[in-house]
């Protein structure tokens, strides 16, 4: 019987370094409705790349914050569920934000 729960054990920790492997190769992309930016983070939460689509003025800057702040947090929520649905699969549970 323990080496039944070892060998589930071992099984499941494989799944989850799959798991893992897959969440780093999985890219989730946010654009801001207003244009400045994209986003690229892997469902292990890694920031890939950052760029600025257009220039920005004085005048625009505070929409520009504003719109990196929401662009970066849908990106993490994004990630997330992916690594959620990703650990579901293994572990049956539903762990919404756990990475």
């Amino acid at each position: 019987m323990m080496f039944d729960k070892m060998k589930s054990l071992m099984e499941m920790q494989k799944k989850m370094q799959e798991i893992k492997r897959q969440l780093d190769n999985t890219n989730v992309e946010i654009e801001d409705p207003q244009g400045f930016i994209k986003i690229v983070m892997n469902g292990s939460q890694d920031i890939k790349e950052v760029k600025v689509k257009k220039s920005i003025d004085e005048s625009e800057c505070r929409a520009f914050e504003q719109a990196l702040k929401d662009s970066f947090n849908k990106a993490i929520k994004q990630s997330q569920e992916v690594a959620a649905q990703k650990m579901k699969s293994v572990t049956g549970l539903n762990l919404p934000g756990i990475t």
